[in-house]
């Protein structure tokens, strides 16, 4: 913003009331690639989006590069499965899911375990949503709204009454307390600011926490991190 120049006899302003004004930097762009089976849906998030500085867009024949990857369907069949575990398995994109609608439980704990970090409902895919979901992911966040996590709930406590807990369930009794309860703040929804806030650990201390136990545990992302934490009776 341009200002006028002080008079002679008026001192001026010092430089560090306001660097916000001069030295901001743009933030660097997320790179995104979108899959749809539907030209009318691709082309309404890619309109969404395109018009956001944040967003840079990858073509299809180098998305396996992107940062984030958004599978936009009506709702997750065999084939958007299939397209999930391929880009699970070949690339290191990571994947956020703008659905019509979960059939079942069973179809959102699949798409959670085959990489799927953040989940949109289609009919609340406005731009502002679809952006912070974008940022979300690319941060190594988790979004999923909360009537899923119900649907998640109940589907893993219906697991948990007819399967075996998982053989790494062992490692779970090794969970220090801020583990425990970071976990349980990320299946609440909170982001990773929130969980600093409420917990009163630095952002950067949120994210190594969640990190080491993502790693430990051999999952994928945060999401897959509660999903196995609900299965095996954590949180």
């Amino acid at each position: 913003m341009t200002t006028s120049c002080p008079q002679a006899n008026h001192p001026a302003p010092a430089a560090h009331t306001a660097p916000w004004t001069t030295s901001a930097r743009r933030p660097e762009r997320v790179s995104v690639t979108v899959y749809a089976p539907d030209p009318v849906l691709y082309v309404g998030i890619v309109h969404q989006l395109r018009q956001r500085p944040e967003i840079e867009f990858v073509e299809a024949g180098a998305a396996d590069s992107a940062q984030v990857s958004l599978i936009t369907v009506d709702t997750v069949d065999d084939e958007t499965s299939a397209l999930l575990n391929r880009l699970r398995h070949n690339s290191a994109t990571r994947t956020g899911l703008v659905v019509g609608t979960f059939e079942s439980g069973d179809a959102l704990q699949r798409a959670i375990d085959n990489g799927v970090a953040a989940v949109l409902r289609r009919a609340e895919a406005d731009q502002d949503r679809l952006l912070r979901l974008v940022l979300a992911i690319a941060n190594g966040e988790g979004m999923l709204p909360g009537d899923l996590l119900a649907k998640l709930l109940t589907h893993v406590g219906s697991m948990q009454r007819s399967s075996p807990l998982d053989p790494r369930a062992a490692s779970l009794s090794t969970l220090a307390p801020r583990e425990t309860e970071m976990l349980r703040l990320v299946a609440e929804g909170l982001d990773t600011g929130e969980i600093a806030r409420k917990t009163s650990y630095s952002e950067r201390t949120v994210k190594n926490v969640l990190h080491e136990v993502i790693t430990r545990l051999q999952l994928r992302n945060r999401a897959h991190a509660v999903g196995y934490a609900l299965r095996n009776g954590l949180i």
